[in-house]
């Protein structure tokens, strides 16, 4: 891997490219590597316990005397979660713009490395040099303030990375994206655009995030005698704006309601991203000094995530809040592919205790639609297309994009986690692969939960488990005490004692035969014998498999 690459830039997308989430790439030439973007994903279906899933990131370890530091193209988890994991195991500088600085810098806190993390502050327009690259954050918009793309200057070409991004005229803050910097750079010759893909199945324009402030008026007028809460995506900071403008409007109080959504007001209203009246945001246990209807509560768990604050009102596991009937609850989101079922759960949850629920409108998205994409790409004009930040199929959509606005279909890659893609102006191809996967975080263990753990889980979840008891004398190996049987998930065990009796019978006697015939056996052998007649007997008798767990000892 260590051979020079005589003027081409290698771009090795270690994360992210198969599913929404675990957003990581590493851009190299010679003796640089900058790594763009370090996300967590959220557990699969079939990851039981898992909190976390985290990228790996072997192939930066094995180079680390050429990685040059972390830049971060916007806040949310799917591209900053995984920092925290990853700065224990390599202390590099993070560039960033200033809210997405401040997020990360909460997270730093919370993990104890603060100090030990050098982090710049970068403003949009603004350029950093990074041993071979110079890098240009230029302005663009998104769901969370501050998202920028990157234009990636190396000697091999300029390669420009939208990050996550839409195109909005009229953002409620700060100014719409940089169209004429994206063209500048277009006019300059652009190597590779590597563009966001999370709705290239869209056809038209995202709509601007002010039209969810219209709506929040007129649900606020329509709904003037209930209590209205509204659950979001945390990190949305222009949609809590929207609703705490609304609320001032219709003259109620407002309040913030599960960690992640506190921790970001903090830290947007800490740097003037959020304009907040005073005496308009209250505690929550000041709510009960308010009537119902002079209230807003904001929350998370528009994502019908167990934990989280909506999710444990409409269980009635919510200390402070009770759902009462009448009142309004707005789902401020869009599932994320995955979560319909949760969503759906929690609606029924709430609709069941009498609330009216409203699902329809009050969102928008964060990302380009087609023709957001097409004007980027007839602004860039980039010889090279790799579309990113998708699942295949979103890929597939914007690489039909790209093909119908005349770029070369030779020259469009949808690429894979892991490979190498190397690109000059003469020529682009994949000339490698190299290694990256999935750590999984359970609690406060990273990457000791793998796949043969996770395998045993889904079997135990499955089918249960039958621990096997048995005591032998010590020297003559006779049976002393036992078989007996304990299960757990398996039967239950009061309704089953024909079974459990006569499965006890059959290992006896199997347990007996094997130290008859053999009188020195080992503790393997027995072991052995033990699970293979319990397993054929419970599959017999009941067509399941349960984890067999022999336990031996010797007095």
């Amino acid at each position: 891997m260590k051979k020079e690459n005589n003027g081409k830039l290698r771009i090795i997308p270690l994360g992210g490219l198969e599913k929404i989430g675990m957003n990581i790439t590493a851009f190299e030439y010679e003796d640089s590597i900058i790594v763009v973007d370090c996300g967590l994903a959220f557990p699969e279906d079939d990851m039981l316990g898992i909190d976390l899933v985290i990228p790996d990131i072997t192939y930066l370890k094995d180079n680390i005397q050429k990685v040059k530091g972390f830049v971060i193209t916007h806040g949310h988890e799917d591209h900053i979660g995984a920092l925290s994991y990853v700065l224990r195991e390599m202390n590099l500088p993070i560039y960033a713009t200033k809210l997405t600085m401040g997020i990360i810098e909460k997270k730093l806190t919370e993990h104890n490395l603060m100090r030990s993390t050098r982090r710049k502050v970068v403003r949009h327009g603004q350029s950093i040099n990074l041993g071979q690259f110079r890098i240009e954050f230029i302005k663009t918009n998104h769901s969370i303030q501050d998202a920028a793309a990157l234009a990636i200057y190396s000697p091999a070409g300029i390669v420009v990375h939208t990050g996550d991004f839409k195109v909005d005229y009229t953002p409620v803050f700060g100014d719409a994206i940089d169209l004429q910097r994206f063209a500048e750079i277009g006019k300059k010759g652009v190597l590779a655009l590597m563009s966001d893909s999370t709705n290239a199945e869209r056809k038209g324009f995202t709509q601007s995030e002010r039209t969810v402030g219209i709506t929040f008026d007129h649900i606020f007028a329509e709904h003037q005698n209930t209590r209205i809460i509204i659950a979001t995506f945390a990190s949305n900071v222009d949609r809590v704006q929207q609703i705490i403008n609304s609320a001032c409007k219709y003259d109620r109080k407002v309040v913030v309601e599960g960690r992640s959504m506190v921790n970001i007001i903090q830290v947007a209203r800490e740097l003037g991203y959020l304009n907040v009246p005073d005496k308009t945001l209250i505690e929550i246990d000041q709510l009960r000094n308010y009537p119902p209807e002079k209230t807003v509560l904001i929350t998370t768990g528009s994502q019908g995530e167990s934990m989280a604050a909506l999710s444990r009102m409409a269980a009635d596991v919510h200390k402070k809040v009770t759902i009462m009937p009448g009142d309004t609850v707005i789902f401020s989101s869009n599932p994320i592919p995955g979560n319909e079922k949760s969503v759906s759960k929690v609606i029924n949850e709430l609709s069941a205790k009498g609330a009216n629920v409203i699902f329809q409108d009050a969102h928008v998205s964060g990302h380009a639609c087609q023709e957001e994409l097409k004007l980027i790409y007839s602004l860039v004009k980039p010889k090279y297309a790799i579309p990113i930040h998708g699942e295949y199929r979103h890929r597939k959509a914007n690489a039909a994009l790209a093909e119908n606005l005349g770029i070369p279909k030779e020259n469009i890659f949808i690429l894979n986690s892991g490979d190498v893609f190397e690109v000059s102006d003469k020529e682009a191809k994949v000339v490698d692969k190299v290694h990256t996967g999935e750590i999984l975080v359970d609690g406060l263990g990273v990457g000791d939960v793998g796949n043969i753990v996770l395998r045993d889980r889904q079997h135990l979840a499955e089918d249960g488990i039958l621990i096997v008891v048995l005591t032998l004398e010590k020297g003559s190996n006779q049976l002393l005490a036992g078989p007996d049987i304990v299960s757990r998930g398996f039967v239950y065990v009061r309704e089953s004692e024909g079974l459990m009796e006569e499965a006890r019978q059959v290992l006896q006697d199997a347990v007996e035969d094997c130290l008859m015939h053999q009188r020195n056996a080992d503790w393997s052998k027995i072991k052995l014998v033990i699970r293979d007649t319990m397993n054929e007997f419970i599959w017999k008798r009941t067509k399941r498999k349960p984890m067999i767990l022999p336990i031996i000892m010797d007095v």
